[in-house]
């Protein structure tokens, strides 16, 4: 199971990433051990997910959510 999530980060920027542990990953997000940009950026909140079966579709679902234009992001996070 492969998960796609949008973080709101503390300067109020999107990030948007894929992994298999959702609740690891987000933790390490907040360790700043998981990416150069969200570590500047602390904390970070989820904001966002979706459940993919492979990593092929949430490679792709991934790509598509990072070409979305900022408000398109924000209603993704509004729906949770």
């Amino acid at each position: 199971m492969y998960y796609v999530y949008i973080l709101i980060c503390a300067d109020g920027t999107y990030y948007t990433g894929y992994t298999t542990d959702l609740a690891g990953r987000l933790r390490k997000h907040n360790l700043g051990q998981a990416s150069k940009y969200t570590r500047s950026r602390l904390p970070v909140e989820l904001a966002y997910y979706e459940v993919l079966p492979d990593k092929s579709s949430a490679l792709k679902r991934e790509m598509a959510i990072k070409k979305l234009p900022r408000l398109e992001k924000i209603r993704l996070a509004d729906q949770v």
